[in-house]
């Protein structure tokens, strides 16, 4: 019965400690996020300074599988270069060693004091970042009570007779003892987790030096798999970056299992206490890894892409990144869903160009083309709503509902628009192109003006929607009077035309007039952009353009 409760305070401290990384991880890209993906985004100028960013970063979050999976995302997108990504995941290993190092010394008695300032934070702060940063101290609080928990469970192991047969079985078995370690490393997606729980179980005297080197290096191993799990919808760059992330720690790993007893004595010497000879291991491991593959970033990346290479998708269709992983940090979700809305934006631009192109050339084979554009855009329609609908779920701060609202709008008039394409325009254009028809002169540019006017605005909603900047967005509701009078012209021009017996325009009336319809339905839509943003500042009156002070 004894040994039944300190195995369920074992399980509990470990669930404490891994619940403690999770809310400073959440804390920090709550409050922090975008500035870290701008930071991460911006700082590849060097491998040097890419793998700085990717170990502070790490200290930030306490956790390498989250920057990892940040990371590889970003290369997905071609924010990052593969190499400079690979760079930014051996200083975020080397930042994961760090945080055990500074686990080793003897601040429990911070965790208290850390709690106490967290709560306070969180329950007296009005905004959302302070909130945010006072759940990553109450996480990080929460760590130290749970090292606490574990010092005072693996204490009485040491007298554990079937602890010292199963660990001494172990010691035997090294191959599975780094097996066994990469297992749990997996299992709580930290390899610092593990490298804790070994650090306790040194400091209780039941794991021997070349022991601690075996489990280790299998946590090590083993924390480099959950990023290539948590990647593998995100496309081939960002599988290539986790895989070469998994074969540099293998083979460190490699390296640990055959050099285990000449290492162990060696650090031995330097670290007599059993939990900073862990830690320090635990650093070595990620600092020798740092300093042998920086400079080989290029074979390495070149090795992912021979395990890894490009193949045409099965299914034809186009990746999309939204990421389920995410959705513990609902403000990069949503930034994430935002990016796929804007590819909905860019397939739009493709459709009416397209569009314009065929009735310019009289081409109906188009047609086809755009109509699996819109067929690509339904399918990112369906995506992102179903996405965001799971985020909409989650306790969201008020900027976060309101931005995933505004995704969700924005998503709903590009698939209209997209309707509005492929049924309305793209079907006149290959009707005209199959009874070979053809628009008169004048006609024609009066419609090319429109659909000229109609990108433009697609450009600025598209600003509008990343920016939410006002000054973009009084401009695309401006123009909604423009087209107004572009459409009452160019009809009015037509019936004159028609009135002066012109062929073209007889034959091709309902064409002219279906067309400025049509384009004028898909500036509508394009502009309700604009709304809440110029709602939320008071510059809208019963759905008009307030005049606003000082204009």
């Amino acid at each position: 019965m004894e040994s039944t409760i300190g195995l369920v305070d074992l399980l509990g401290a470990a669930a404490l400690l891994l619940w403690g990384l999770r809310m400073i991880k959440t804390g920090v890209l709550r409050a922090y996020g975008t500035v870290l993906r701008q930071r991460l985004g911006r700082s590849t100028a060097n491998r040097f300074m890419a793998a700085f960013w990717g170990f502070l970063v790490t200290l930030g979050l306490q956790s390498s599988t989250a920057t990892a999976v940040i990371i590889a995302s970003f290369t997905a997108r071609d924010i990052i270069r593969p190499r400079m990504a690979q760079a930014m995941m051996l200083g975020a290993n080397f930042g994961t060693a760090v945080v055990a190092l500074v686990l080793s010394a003897d601040i429990h008695w911070v965790g208290s004091a850390l709690l106490f300032c967290g709560v306070m934070l969180f329950n007296l702060s009005q905004g959302s970042r302070n909130r945010n940063l006072g759940r990553a101290i109450i996480g990080l609080g929460l760590m130290l009570l749970a090292l606490q928990l574990l010092g005072g469970v693996t204490a009485p192991l040491r007298e554990s007779e079937t602890l010292i047969t199963v660990l001494a079985a172990l010691g035997e078995a090294p191959v599975f003892a780094v097996i066994l370690s990469a297992g749990l490393a997996v299992m709580a997606s930290s390899s610092l987790a593990v490298v804790v729980l070994v650090m306790m179980l040194a400091a209780a005297g039941v794991v021997g030096p070349e022991l601690a080197l075996w489990l280790v290096a299998g946590a090590n191993l083993g924390g480099a798999i959950p990023p290539y799990l948590a990647v593998r919808s995100e496309g081939l760059p960002a599988r290539r970056l986790t895989l070469a992330n998994l074969l540099v720690r293998s083979s460190g790993a490699m390296v640990v299992l055959i050099f285990a007893a000449p290492l162990a004595e060696l650090l031995s010497r330097w670290f007599t206490d059993p939990a900073a000879f862990v830690a320090a291991a635990h650093l070595g491991f990620s600092a020798v890894l740092l300093l042998v593959f920086l400079p080989l970033l290029g074979p390495v990346t070149k090795l992912a892409e021979l395990l890894l290479p490009a193949r045409a998708d099965a299914d034809g269709e186009a990746q999309t990144y939204l990421d389920e992983g995410l959705m513990s940090s609902p403000d990069m979700a949503i930034a994430v869903a935002a990016r796929e809305t804007l590819r909905m934006g860019d397939l739009i631009g493709s459709m009416l160009d397209q569009t314009q192109r065929s009735l310019r050339d009289g081409d109906e084979a188009t047609y086809a083309l755009v109509s699996r554009q819109e067929e690509e855009v339904d399918r990112l329609h369906e995506a992102i709503k179903l996405y965001v609908a799971r985020i909409s779920r989650l306790d969201l701060e008020e900027d976060d509902a309101r931005r995933a609202s505004e995704v969700i709008s924005y998503a709903i008039n590009l698939e209209h628009v997209g309707d509005i394409i492929k049924r309305g325009l793209a079907e006149i254009a290959a009707k005209k192109a199959r009874k070979k028809l053809s628009l008169s002169p004048e006609g024609l540019a009066e419609i090319s003006e429109f659909f000229q006017y109609t990108r433009d605005n697609l450009q600025l909603a598209q600003a509008i929607f990343m920016s939410r900047d006002p000054d973009i967005a009084k401009r695309l509701l401006a123009q909604k009077i423009e087209i107004r009078r572009l459409e009452a012209r160019s009809a009015g021009l037509h019936m004159a035309r028609m009135r002066a017996g012109r062929t073209e325009s007889v034959e091709t009336s309902s064409i002219h007039l279906d067309l400025l319809r049509d384009l004028k339905r898909v500036n509508a839509h394009l502009a309700s952009v604009a709304y809440p943003i110029l709602e939320e500042i008071g510059l809208l009156d019963e759905s008009r353009l307030r005049s606003a002070k000082g204009d």
